[in-house]
């Protein structure tokens, strides 16, 4: 119904903003990860949104990118997770992060969400597991801007073996696919070479 709302940034609170739509305000409830990308106050802002619609109230939710946006879809179709439950996933877990611990099956990770248990986080995996993959979040860091989709038709693949690689050396999850996406990816590189520079960035 509301796709995204434009306009000025009026106020910001706990887990709301305001924003200013031709003299009209916008109550729209946003994760703590996107508050905190929020330019100053008064500033111009576009907010790709979802309309939750209750029988007693209408509760509009806010994303500044539309994989946020689509990722909050994914999380609030899983049983047992809400609007507020998927907003309290996206405020400790990125969506690339999340992507990371569904194919990890970090439970512990997705569950340091308030509100989420434990049995709710291992529900969320088998239920998006053959939705959400490794390689979607290596190509939406890589590619934010859609300027290296070549790039990464190349790299994609090596890039998800050193992460797995990394994990079973004993890394971190999430600090393994952070490493690894800091590596710049030559046409020619082996997933060894890879492996060699992301360590670079583990310590």
């Amino acid at each position: 119904m509301i796709s995204y709302i434009r306009g000025e940034l009026a106020a910001q609170y706990e887990d709301k903003v305001i924003v200013d739509v031709g003299g009209v305000g916008y109550g729209i409830y946003m994760s703590a990860q996107s508050m905190s990308k929020l330019p100053p106050i008064g500033s111009e802002v576009k907010i790709h949104t979802y309309l939750n619609v209750k029988e007693d109230s209408m509760q509009l939710f806010g994303f500044l990118t539309v994989d946020d946006l689509n990722v909050f879809k994914l999380l609030i179709g899983v049983s047992g997770i809400g609007p507020k439950g998927g907003q309290a996933i996206l405020s400790v877990l990125s969506p690339d992060d999340l992507r990371f611990a569904v194919m990890a099956d970090d439970v512990k990770a997705i569950s340091s969400a308030p509100g989420i248990g434990k049995k709710t986080a291992q529900k969320l995996i088998v239920e998006l597991k053959d939705k959400l993959s490794i390689e979607d979040a290596l190509e939406h860091a890589i590619t934010e801007d859609g300027a290296l989709k070549a790039q990464m038709s190349t790299g994609g693949e090596i890039q998800s073996e050193a992460v797995q690689a990394l994990v079973a050396l004993g890394y971190g999850n999430i600090e393994a696919l952070k490493a690894v996406k800091q590596v710049e990816i030559t046409p020619d590189m082996q997933v060894e070479e890879l492996l060699k520079r992301a360590l670079k960035f583990m310590f």
